[in-house]
């Protein structure tokens, strides 16, 4: 197993990661399940289902040109990452997107994010 398969399988349920897509896109994953082969996650912002591999870190059975990739699974602090678990409910469950508008808690841990994945790569 490698290194980077090692770190991958780390992850539980309720953790947050960052993958980067080949076409620029960043996301920050909150893991739903796990298994032997696959991270099964959704984009908090998006609420998009994302699936990787746990032995490449690759996004599994991504179509087209821009294949997603886990580049970090360093965990985030724990006020970020409660500020984001927040972010993820409201984006999730409120059908009124006049209200999905960032508050000052969560502009400031998206910018905190932009520096901190980058910052710890697997």
């Amino acid at each position: 197993m490698t290194d980077l398969a090692s770190a991958i399988r780390k992850l539980v349920v309720g953790d947050i990661f960052h993958a980067n897509c080949s076409n620029g896109a960043s996301l920050i994953c909150l893991v739903e399940s796990i298994s032997e082969s696959t991270v099964n996650a959704r984009t908090v912002t998006h609420q998009i289902k994302v699936a990787f591999d746990c032995s490449t870190g690759l996004e599994s059975g991504a179509e087209g040109d821009s294949p997603c990739r886990i580049d970090s699974i360093a965990p985030l602090p724990v006020d970020i990452h409660n500020v984001i678990l927040g972010m993820d409910r409201k984006l999730r469950l409120e059908p009124d997107l006049m209200k999905h508008k960032l508050n000052d808690d969560e502009r400031r841990a998206l910018i905190f994010i932009a520096s901190h994945y980058p910052a710890n790569p697997l």
